[in-house]
């Protein structure tokens, strides 16, 4: 079975999720192409996360996907805490930012019965994780919904882990993505290879469809990834300056700049490893620190730091998610870039 009568759509792209700067707007314009449109449900309360599943279905008759975290989430650890707040208590200082005010404990839970209930009541026809696979109840109950269950996988072990708790398909996000890292099993950056030496290897290794993400900017790019076994790719960085999409004028701007040529895998911008555009706090404290408390609780003071620096127009201090080939970067309508990509194969 291929992708495309596996989820119901006319091409092999998945536009990826992308939460923060990204709605039901880009997501749909993807799915009406004929890709397979994400919106990215891991930020979203209940009420906003209806809205959302309303505004899309909306919009479009066609699949989407739904994606939301399944972090573990972390035990408190007062002293870890207490010395990132210290860390950071400089650049509080410099900014004028008011550290009192930052909120403590978790800004991102995972996935729970509330979400599911909504989903209940609009049966995306995908819906999909990061960072592993909810609990075996909750994973029951989207099954029960009939929607195809994909994850994200960063090795080999991970990809045969979820082939085995019975996924649909395989995200196979190799190092050069933007955003945070799937990886489940492991937290060893060492085990983090590129999609093109990811990709063979856990097509290899599972029966399912496996998708390719990372560095996939333009149709070349698409095209190298099937002939390497892929059964279509998710691509997220070339969507971020599509009308349609929310980042906003300091991110594009970092976008369209010689900024997006360097890029970081950080655990300084939330705790968890992941790729960002290069900015002074990653260079500073990291890019990866061992005082930066586990994902989420590092957010709380690095949010307080990026508002207050983007209020003076610097991007010294925000989480810029950006995969390594930002080439395919281009103020075009969501739909055109998704027919592009899919250029080679059609």
């Amino acid at each position: 079975m291929t992708l495309q009568q596996l989820l119901g759509i006319e091409l092999p792209i998945i536009q990826a999720p992308m939460a923060g700067v990204q709605g039901h707007a880009l997501a749909a314009a993807v799915s009406n192409a004929g890709g397979l449109g994400s919106l990215p449900c891991a930020l979203l309360d209940p009420k906003t996360l209806r809205q959302e599943l309303q505004a899309i279905t909306g919009l479009t008759s066609r699949p989407y996907n739904a994606n939301f975290f399944c972090h573990q989430p972390p035990a408190s650890n007062a002293a870890r805490e207490a010395a990132w707040r210290t860390a950071l208590s400089p650049y509080f200082q410099e900014l004028g930012a008011d550290a009192a005010g930052v909120p403590t404990g978790p800004l991102i839970a995972p996935v729970g019965v509330d979400a599911i209930d909504v989903l209940a009541e609009f049966r995306p026809a995908v819906v999909s994780f990061h960072f592993g696979l909810p609990s075996d109840d909750l994973l029951a109950r989207v099954r029960a919904l009939g929607a195809r269950i994909t994850s994200t996988a960063t090795t080999v072990d991970e990809a045969r882990w979820l082939e085995a708790h019975g996924v649909d398909a395989i995200v196979a996000q190799g190092l050069e993505a933007g955003g945070h890292r799937g990886m489940f099993l492991s937290d060893d950056p060492t085990t983090q290879i590129g999609t093109l030496a990811l990709l063979p290897q856990i097509v290899r290794a599972v029966r399912i469809p496996v998708v390719a993400a990372g560095g996939i900017a333009d149709a070349r790019g698409v095209a190298a990834a099937m002939a390497l076994g892929a059964a279509g790719v998710q691509v997220g960085t070339a969507y971020l300056l599509c009308p349609e999409a929310t980042p906003n004028a300091i991110y594009r701007a970092a976008l369209k700049g010689d900024a997006a040529r360097h890029t970081a895998l950080t655990n300084v911008l939330s705790g968890r490893l992941a790729r960002a555009i290069s900015n002074r706090i990653v260079r500073e404290l990291g890019p990866i620190s061992a005082i930066a408390p586990a994902f989420p609780l590092a957010l709380g003071p690095i949010l307080a730091l990026r508002a207050k620096a983007e209020g003076q127009g610097s991007h010294e201090f925000s989480a810029l998610w950006c995969g390594q080939n930002a080439s395919g970067c281009r103020e075009i309508p969501a739909a055109d870039l998704t027919r592009e990509l899919a250029a080679a194969i059609r």
